[in-house]
């Protein structure tokens, strides 16, 4: 739809047909119809009018027409939140590959990884697919033309064919250097061309709002600019290719994770972001080294599947609530049952399923689109989902010989042909197309679980049968234990008797030492029982397929769940059978926050490791809380041991009534004797008088010493934090390798006047806390050798 310069700057004038489906949507009809522009009636461009040109004409315009450029376009998506729609664009990078596949040859549909490979764009279909979570697809848009309302934050894109129309009369004006031209769309809305810098559109006053009544209303135009460098936006900067780190994240109780309402999803973007600008910030060598590129975070929904159709607990639930206070009813029913339902023997083992499964299967699906990926795997869990990931930790198992948690064995031939025999041999070779369309082997059929092969459509008496061979073939020696203990370390201490004949023997029976199983009234699972309580709840807990490097806690109820559960601490000797690392990271006014370190190291009283700020120091009103507790303290020690010495001074004073008597009729051996006791007496006199005169001395240079030490930097408080480091380093078990557990976050300002105000959002705050982000990064880049540098501020 081009014209040459010689049809006097018209494009070809066509009458609107609004009886067939050809038509020109307006940018507004295309957001609210969602319709593809398809073919559209070209504008008509005419002269504008005088008196709607008078305003905006420019007295300096050139004289030599500047010559025509394309314009550069630019790739963005379409987000929608709140019944809000917002338009985002890709980086360069992205961008620069999506134009790249536009433009290719291929007939069939172009897929493009765009997003760190997170999402996957259709080029010809202009939708965006996510990779690793269900989420519906969103709409994408080459895009050149943008504009702007009053009321408007941002430039919103014009659709595709719109933006080409203005692109080609654009172009007209450019070459005939003719402005003041007026385009005029079937729908009624009109594009004044005054100048390259000034171009504007007015609607219909059919179009406007139903309570705009003024005529200035009416008629206010919008801002129409060209080309994405034109216009106020942030493009994001592109992410490194390749991966160092995979971290998964699991998320606590309820569907939302902020104060915000926002999903797992959108929460674990914010860290994302938040590691990438510290990469950049606090590993800025490192990176031009190649020897950082960046932290993959993926989200772990397990929320979805507890409250979805399959369990039919929300249908349940809701049958039994009252009706009063509805919206408080239904966030109970929806956040907080979580954790009655993981203390469920008939729920928890969904849970975990769920949060196994979907670990696992994110973890497949990120190593066939990252197969040169070969760094480490670490997990994250907040709140609830920490406690998920302690148990199921704890509960892994190792063998000698596993590759990557999957064990070995005489017949570890993961084939076709070895599944084809293992079925053959249990008599359900009529499963083996079902299994093999799924990709399915020994190893993936040993971490299925009961409901995965129902959906697959097996029924129930095979799938008993597949469970129970794979458990026998790939853990026999766990089947030949009729019960089920605690992992070493973790056991109750046993008190210890003595009998009539003397002998010790422990407080419990052999059976109570071990955990009974108490067949339960609503599912074959069952509940394992401390020597004191209600301990753990015993259920087949599924294997991860890989060993994770360091497990992070987040606001985690760990410590609490485990002393109800009657454990009373923790055996320093005790580690993760397959995760050597784990931190415990809380805000300080996390009401949901408990601490590990007590109940490993209970003789010693020990404060939480202080998280650094990001920055490379303490909060300011953090410092001057400890500047003021020092500088009491000092002072009150300066005072009382000066008035310690004031006193033993004056009481060493000599008085008159202690000197003895003299006589008349004394020897000349008496008079030398009275003479040497005087001397005596002036000597002690006048050294009281010199420690008298030290004390106001020291009274008087208070002030000068207080100011020389608390706002100079004497070297005094140097000394002491040099004597401080020099103290050998105290070793919290082999939970963390010797190393701290407890580490707590800085809190802000604000918070430090109300911490109850602040209580919920403390809980909440981890998802964009830098300082949070910065630790996970150097506990792992530091396994890796790359220190980080900390900027200049």
């Amino acid at each position: 739809m081009s014209s040459s310069p010689g049809e006097e700057g018209r494009l070809p004038e066509a009458a609107p047909n609004h009886n067939t489906p050809d038509r020109f949507d307006s940018p507004a009809q295309t957001e609210a119809t969602g319709n593809t522009p398809g073919d559209l009636v070209s504008p008509v461009l005419d002269k504008a009018s005088p008196s709607s040109t008078t305003s905006f004409e420019i007295v300096d315009m050139e004289t030599v027409p500047a010559p025509y450029r394309e314009v550069q376009p630019h790739w963005f998506f379409c987000q929608r939140a709140n019944d809000n729609t917002s338009w985002l664009p890709f980086s360069r990078e992205d961008s620069d590959k999506l134009e790249r596949a536009r433009n290719s040859e291929d007939e069939g549909e172009v897929v493009v990884a765009v997003d760190g490979e997170r999402y996957d764009v259709h080029v010809k279909e202009r939708k965006r697919y996510a990779v690793y979570w269900e989420q519906g697809p969103t709409q994408v848009r080459r895009c050149t033309w943008f504009y702007k309302g009053d009321k408007d934050t941002r430039f919103m894109p014009y659709s595709e064919d719109f933006s080409q129309s203005l692109e080609e009369s654009y172009m007209i004006a450019v070459t005939l250097d003719e402005w003041k031209t007026k385009l005029d769309f079937p729908t009624g809305e009109t594009v004044i061309l005054h100048n390259p810098k000034l171009i504007m559109q007015y609607q219909p006053i059919g179009m406007q709002d139903e309570w705009m009544t003024s005529p200035s209303e009416q008629t206010q135009p919008r801002t129409v600019k060209r080309g994405v460098d034109n216009i106020s936006v942030e493009i994001p900067e592109g992410e490194p290719e390749k991966v160092d780190h995979l971290v998964f994240m699991v998320h606590g109780i309820g569907p939302a994770c902020d104060l915000r309402f926002r999903s797992i999803i959108q929460c674990v973007s914010d860290f994302r972001s938040a590691s990438l600008s510290l990469l950049a910030s606090h590993y800025k060598r490192a990176q031009q080294d190649g020897q950082v590129n960046r932290v993959e975070f993926l989200p772990v929904n397990w929320h979805s599947a507890l409250h979805g159709d399959a369990t039919g607990v929300d249908e349940d639930i809701q049958r039994i609530t009252l009706p009063s206070i509805s919206r408080l009813r239904h966030f109970t029913n929806d956040t907080l049952l979580d954790l009655f339902f993981y203390n469920s023997p008939t729920y928890c083992q969904t849970i975990v399923d769920t949060v196994a499964s979907e670990i696992n299967r994110l973890h497949t699906l990120f190593k066939q689109r990252h197969p040169e990926f070969s760094g480490a795997v670490s997990v994250v869990g907040h709140s609830l989902g920490s406690l998920i990931l302690f148990d199921l930790l704890t509960n892994q198992r190792t063998r000698s010989g596993a590759r990557e948690g999957v064990p070995s064995g005489e017949s570890c031939q993961l084939s076709c042909d070895t599944l084809e025999q293992t079925l053959t041999r249990l008599g359900l070779q009529q499963y083996l197309d079902t299994l093999q369309a799924e990709n399915l082997d020994l190893e993936s059929l040993s971490l299925c679980n009961d409901s995965d092969l129902k959906v697959l459509g097996i029924p129930l008496g095979p799938r008993k049968k597949i469970l129970k061979y794979a458990k026998r073939k790939w853990f026999p020696e766990d089947c030949k234990k009729g019960t089920v203990l605690l992992p070493p370390g973790m056991q109750c201490p046993l008190e210890v008797t003595n009998d009539q004949d003397g002998n010790q023997s422990s407080g419990v029976t052999p059976q109570q030492s071990q955990f009974h199983r108490a067949q339960s009234i609503t599912s074959a699972v069952d509940y394992e029982y401390f020597d004191m309580g209600i301990g753990q709840v015993s259920i087949e807990y599924p294997q991860l397929a890989f060993r994770p490097q360091t497990f992070f806690a987040f606001g985690s109820p760990i410590g609490m769940f485990l002393t109800v559960r009657g454990l009373k601490r923790i055996d320093p000797n005790y580690t993760f059978p397959t995760c050597k690392s784990f931190y415990n990271i809380y805000h300080p006014y996390d009401p949901v926050a408990y601490r590990i370190e007590p109940m490993i190291v209970s003789e010693v009283d020990l404060e939480p490791m202080l998280i650094p700020h990001h920055k490379g120091r303490k909060r300011m009103h953090l410092e001057l809380k400890d500047s003021l507790t020092r500088m009491s303290m000092d002072l009150k020690n300066n005072v009382l041991g000066s008035l310690r010495t004031a006193w033993q001074s004056f009481a060493r004073l000599p008085s008159a009534a202690a000197l003895p008597p003299v006589e008349e009729g004394e020897t000349t051996i008496e008079r030398n004797l009275e003479e040497t006791q005087a001397s005596a007496a002036v000597t002690a006199s006048s050294e009281s008088e010199e420690k008298s005169a030290d004390f106001w001395t020291k009274i008087l240079e208070w002030p000068r010493a207080l100011h020389m030490h608390y706002f100079q930097g004497v070297c005094e408080e140097s000394s002491v934090s040099a004597e401080q480091g020099e103290q050998p380093e105290i070793k919290v078990g082999r939970l963390n390798g010797g190393r701290r557990i407890d580490y707590v976050l800085q809190e802000k300002p604000i918070e430090s006047f109300n911490e109850y105000l602040f209580a919920i959002q403390s809980h909440l705050c981890y998802w964009e806390s830098e300082d949070t982000a910065l630790l996970l990064l150097k506990e792992i880049y530091d396994k890796q050798g790359v220190a980080f540098e900390q900027p200049q501020q």
